[in-house]
């Protein structure tokens, strides 16, 4: 397990936590207003000292991405698509490794049609990730006919446990929208957990306070895109959330980054 400690000292810092900003939003969505430039919004991330984009392999290789961690998201779908929530595979583990990548990830939908497909593909990543020392991470959303809310405690705290059950390195999940409910997600998952959002937030306070409570909760860090990426000030955004990640500072002063460029 050498190669996967050595890969996930280049996504978390030496406080086990990490700021990752996921970009895979171009193959599911096109290139929506933040990723149109990918080399532009990368240098700002750079800039703000993210600590890892997730992106996928053709953006990877036409891309600097300088010393931010490297996760190459191996599966897709399209919000064309007749089923969009049917993720396939779409790179190997292979491909990512001669990219230089640092981790790998995966999207499950927990409660869709597919869920079992899915589920079989990331079982046989997970297994060939173990032999080549290459870390997983798996975002699991409740997701399906079945699923009123994404944000259901008890769905959240199934999704999270899945991934941990199917042998991820790391889970990215949806935020329950407290830091209490969000406790009971991390005492359920033995793996670490990370945030990908929470129920629609209309200011910069409150999304800012959403991942204040999440690390509140014990969570190692967040992997949030577009309210990053979308944000007039991605660099600003990014040295805010590090404040409240890293630093643990208080909402109140990480908000005076956002004035920064």
């Amino acid at each position: 397990m050498i190669g996967k400690k050595r890969r996930l000292r280049r996504i978390f810092r030496d406080d086990g936590k990490s700021v990752m900003v996921p970009m895979d939003h171009g193959f599911t969505q096109g290139p929506i207003t933040g990723i149109v430039d990918m080399q532009t919004i990368v240098d700002k991330l750079r800039k703000g000292r993210a600590d890892a984009i997730v992106i996928h392999k053709g953006i990877a290789r036409c891309v600097d991405t300088g010393r931010l961690g490297l996760i190459v998201h191996l599966v897709g779908s399209t919000d064309i698509s007749l089923n969009p929530n049917r993720k396939v595979e779409v790179c190997s583990i292979e491909e990512a490794l001669r990219l230089g990548a640092d981790a790998v990830s995966v999207h499950v939908n927990v409660g869709s049609e597919q869920e079992h497909e899915m589920l079989q593909t990331v079982g046989k990543i997970s297994d060939e990730c173990d032999r080549l020392g290459m870390p997983l991470l798996a975002m699991m959303y409740p997701r399906g006919p079945k699923v009123t809310s994404e944000h259901n405690l008890d769905l959240v705290k199934h999704a999270a446990r899945v991934a941990a059950e199917i042998g991820a390195d790391i889970v990215k999940t949806v935020y329950t929208g407290s830091v209490e409910s969000f406790r009971d997600v991390i005492k359920g998952c033995p793996i670490p957990v990370v945030i990908a959002g929470g129920p629609k937030v209309e200011t910069e306070r409150e999304f800012l306070e959403m991942v204040h409570g999440a690390m509140q909760a014990g969570s190692v860090g967040i992997s949030i895109g577009r309210n990053i990426f979308q944000h007039p000030n991605p660099t600003g955004m990014v040295k805010a959330l590090n404040a409240i990640v890293h630093r643990k500072t208080d909402v109140s002063e990480a908000m005076k980054f956002l004035g920064e460029n």
